[in-house]
């Protein structure tokens, strides 16, 4: 009788507790990620400075990231490919996480994220996000071979990062139910293995008692985003965590640079409360045409994804339709936008 299984890649070390970071050097010979030494530090502005004095690398070199941009990503990687570094380890935040993750790709070399805080889900996923000149921008790279999460570190980081993304892994229900409600609509398929382990991280977070500072809840917090993380990696996509919650996202970062997290901002309200208007959180009136079209009359029926929209399809964009026509139109084609988990009207 035939075996029929999929191999599923993953990170070779997982280490969520107290004191971690001092460990990261152990870490790297014992598990023969490099055994000469020859190890690239990529900091952040954060905290990555402090940990990378602490850490035990003779020949380590350290690498300050500025911005989550991505060119910086590209000149991280190359220097990183001159280098001839045997592994690089990304300190600090999501932005540092991503550009190291992209950088390391592009150097051909494994990569281990450690995380000074608990913002989004990125922190194993298989995808970096960065800025460009035309807004942001999701690439496919290879996963981290180790995550670290030292919880003393995460408690160090602001308040609002430090656990933000608690509001990512909750917002996995909603994208499962959107990726669903496509799949009845336009027959997308959907992986099980990926929406099982997507859910599963929510519900953890969510019925997770005591304060969210304990460590207990960073805990399940950080392994529920790695969770996420690998549930993306087994979909081929960010679907089982990118849903109608990220669009709104994405729509409020180019409306309005500089005013929402993604992480935190899905969930800002209260259960229960009605939603204010844009005045009580902070949020101007859109600006409109000065002739406004108003509504088509064309009443799209049909949710499509990426590459799944027919190339005669009108460029329909989920978001919102008083934006400027530069931004409206800025990620509409149909083909699709930068990011595996938008979604099109057709």
């Amino acid at each position: 009788m035939p075996l029929l299984a999929r191999m599923l890649a993953a990170p070779l070390i997982i280490d969520v507790r107290r004191g971690a970071v001092a460990g990261l050097g152990t870490l790297l010979a014992d598990r023969r990620i490099a055994t000469e030494g020859r190890v690239a530090v990529a900091v952040g502005r954060g905290q990555g400075d402090s940990i990378a004095a602490e850490l035990d690398f003779d020949a380590a070199e350290v690498f300050r990231i500025g911005d989550g941009t991505h060119g910086s990503a590209v000149t991280l990687g190359k220097r990183l490919r001159a280098g001839s570094y045997e592994a690089v380890a990304g300190i600090g935040g999501g932005k540092t996480i991503d550009v190291t993750k992209f950088a390391a790709n592009m150097a051909g070399i494994p990569m281990v994220a450690v995380a000074t805080n608990l913002a989004h889900d990125g922190i194993a996923s298989p995808v970096s996000s960065l800025e460009h000149e035309s807004g942001k921008g999701s690439y496919g790279v290879v996963m981290p071979v180790a995550v670290v999460v030292d919880l003393d570190r995460v408690r160090c980081a602001p308040e609002p990062l430090a656990i933000a993304g608690i509001g990512d892994v909750i917002c996995n229900l909603s994208a499962v139910a959107d990726w669903e409600l496509s799949a009845a609509d336009t027959g997308e398929l959907v992986d099980g293995l990926a929406a099982a382990m997507s859910r599963s991280a929510a519900q953890a977070v969510l019925h997770q008692p005591g304060p969210a500072r304990s460590d207990e809840f960073l805990t399940v917090l950080a392994e529920a985003l790695i969770l996420s993380g690998l549930a993306m990696s087994v979909a081929g996509s960010s679907r089982p965590g990118s849903g109608g919650d990220h669009e709104i996202m994405h729509a409020i970062d180019q409306l309005y640079p500089g005013t929402g997290r993604r992480g935190c901002g899905v969930l800002r309200l209260p259960a229960g409360r009605p939603c204010p208007g844009r005045d009580a959180v902070g949020l101007p009136e859109p600006p409109r045409p000065a002739k406004d079209p108003g509504r088509s009359r064309h009443v799209p029926r049909r949710l499509r994804q990426g590459s799944r929209a027919r190339s005669g399809d009108p460029p329909w964009p989920l978001h919102d339709p008083g934006a400027p026509r530069h931004v409206r139109g800025r990620d509409s084609r149909p083909s699709g936008g930068v990011c595996p988990g938008h979604r099109w009207l057709s």
